[in-house]
């Protein structure tokens, strides 16, 4: 089975069997009705991906693994915060007339700052380091900034990434590692989809320094299930797995600027049926 898929199950079922429900409390999302949408949450869930055994896609359902690219590019590529520039309707809800999502995601990567090598956004200041200083413990990225948080139409869920380098013997390349942190995951709607769009970041920052991509360590605080999404979760977790897909880069791009969903190769994706209709809450 996939990997992905095995993680998936487990964390899924934990969650079930073992964590605490907000019913009751006072919180922030609702139902498109209006009623209050409330979980079963983990704290402090922790998941790990080797992306030099397998890509870490689920099977249990297909996960859009294009328009996940789609969404990374657009954050991290064109450093946009309107959703005009993307091409799905994920973002939607949170965008007001003009299409901006305000002072979030992409908009923060852009930002500018002072170095002594000079003005750098945080996008360029992973690659400027880890091209010329490796090793360093400092090359990492951090989209949640207080004194715009009012100025986001969603605050950060996904607000941080660590990238590490570690030397394997016998390996001439050197292995890039991340760490993505999360406050927060709705687990049904964004789980692999997230794990999916931070590998692909890896492959594709590994690809352009010339490093192989290791391992993506997921940290999320408050990891949880819907109420309207327990039966959809129970349903999807008895579903066998499938081998996982075979998922690589064209490997001719070496500007992480230039990459485009083409540069994505997939191959042998077999999936379960996807679940339709899946109830967001806002």
């Amino acid at each position: 089975m996939s990997y992905a898929d095995d993680v998936f199950i487990k964390m899924c079922q934990d969650i079930l069997e073992n964590g605490t429900s907000t019913e009751g409390e006072k919180v922030r999302p609702v139902w498109e009705d209006g009623t209050p949408a409330y979980t079963i949450k983990k704290f402090g869930v922790v998941n790990r991906y080797d992306l030099r055994k397998e890509f870490p896609a689920m099977t249990l359902r297909r996960t859009a693994l294009k328009s996940a690219m789609d969404e990374i590019l657009w954050i991290w590529q064109k450093k946009s915060n309107n959703i005009h520039d993307l091409h799905s309707h994920i973002w939607d809800s949170w965008a007001d007339e003009s299409g901006s999502i305000g002072k979030a995601y992409g908009y923060q990567l852009g930002v500018k700052h002072q170095y002594k090598e000079g003005m750098m956004d945080q996008v360029d200041r992973v690659i400027y380091d880890l091209k010329n200083n490796p090793f360093s413990r400092r090359i990492m990225t951090n989209i949640y900034v207080h004194q715009d948080l009012h100025e986001m139409n969603l605050y950060p869920c996904a607000y941080s990434m660590t990238f590490n380098v570690t030397q394997t013997p016998g390996n001439d390349k050197l292995t890039l590692n991340a760490i993505l942190n999360q406050r927060s995951q709705d687990i049904l709607a964004a789980n692999n989809w997230n794990v999916c769009q931070y590998a692909l970041l890896l492959m594709m920052m590994a690809q352009v320094c010339d490093m192989e991509a290791g391992e993506l360590l997921h940290v999320v605080a408050d990891c949880h299930i819907y109420d309207r999404h327990i039966p959809l979760i129970k349903e999807l977790i008895q579903r066998k797995p499938y081998p996982a897909p075979v998922v690589k880069l064209n490997p001719e791009v070496k500007d992480f600027y230039q990459f485009t969903t083409d540069d994505l190769i997939v191959e042998n994706y077999e999936t379960w049926p996807q679940i339709k209709n899946i109830p967001i809450a806002v």
